[in-house]
């Protein structure tokens, strides 16, 4: 949810949201990247990397809250359909993920709304920092997320699900970038999952912190529907293909794919952080 304070408005639209005018010369390519996002987005996360920067280039002029509210619900509907996909083949353990999820939602929230106390860029060094020792310590653990071995049971598994929701819930909600894979990597480090079964649960919880966003968003009308729509059933058909690439090839390709986009977001917060 960053850039909530855009301010700017492109005409209201149906629903209460915004429109920009835009034709099949704008929509054809969002259309594109928003199933490249799904496709990335439905196996380890970092879709935003590919999505979001494609709404500022071909939706110029538009206020920032109206470009976050519009990739949001393109983001949940691809989401939401890798976790429908993933939840029919993949064991979910909803002892972890449920709670994680139901702290994320009520944490996004209040992540949304420190915003305007606190600067989300302040944060940008010490996520670089993080986003780096997740990348190598993966890395040089070869064995990281190879075997599923779930170690914690009982009110510690609860306390951790609840604290990892809260933390990365707020995070998503004050920040964002990069939510995926510290999902991943918890469900991992903290709980024993292999690459497949964190990326299965992580969407639990992702589906969760975009539906905080997204509420937040259509309440104040910072959503386009005309563009979000049709790059909503592109998201999901890049989900489709995600999820069975996931599927198919198991935690190694998981991996993989997990420090490519590692390696992404790091390449992308340096710039951020050190660019004049």
């Amino acid at each position: 949810m960053r850039g909530r304070g855009g301010e700017g408005r492109a005409g209201v639209g149906g629903f209460g949201g915004r429109r920009t005018g835009r034709g099949p010369p704008v929509i054809l390519p969002l259309c594109l990247c928003a199933f490249l996002a799904g496709l990335v987005d439905a196996v380890v996360g970092g879709g935003g990397l590919i999505q979001l920067p494609a709404l500022f280039v071909f939706l110029p002029g538009v206020a920032p809250a109206t470009v976050f509210g519009t990739n949001k619900l393109s983001s949940i509907a691809g989401t939401g359909f890798a976790l429908r996909q993933y939840a029919r083949h993949v064991a979910i353990d909803g002892r972890v993920a449920g709670p994680a999820a139901l702290a994320a939602f009520a944490f996004a929230w209040l992540g949304a709304r420190a915003v305007s106390h606190v600067h989300p860029g302040h944060l940008r060094p010490i996520i670089l920092a993080l986003l780096i020792a997740v990348a190598a310590y993966t890395f040089a653990r070869k064995d990281f997320g190879a075997l599923h071995a779930p170690r914690l049971a009982g009110r510690r598994q609860l306390a951790v699900a609840l604290l990892t929701g809260t933390v990365i819930g707020f995070y998503d909600g004050f920040f964002g970038p990069g939510t995926g894979s510290f999902l991943i990597f918890a469900f991992i480090g903290l709980f024993g999952y292999d690459f497949l079964s964190a990326s299965a649960s992580a969407k639990v919880v992702n589906v969760m912190t975009n539906l905080a966003a997204l509420l937040y968003f259509a309440a104040t009308g910072q959503i386009d529907y005309a563009v979000a729509l049709p790059m909503a059933a592109c998201n999901v058909l890049g989900a489709r293909a995600g999820t069975a690439l996931a599927l198919a090839r198991g935690s190694r390709f998981v991996r993989a794919l997990f420090l490519v986009v590692a390696a992404a977001l790091i390449l992308k917060f340096a710039y951020d952080t050190f660019r004049p």
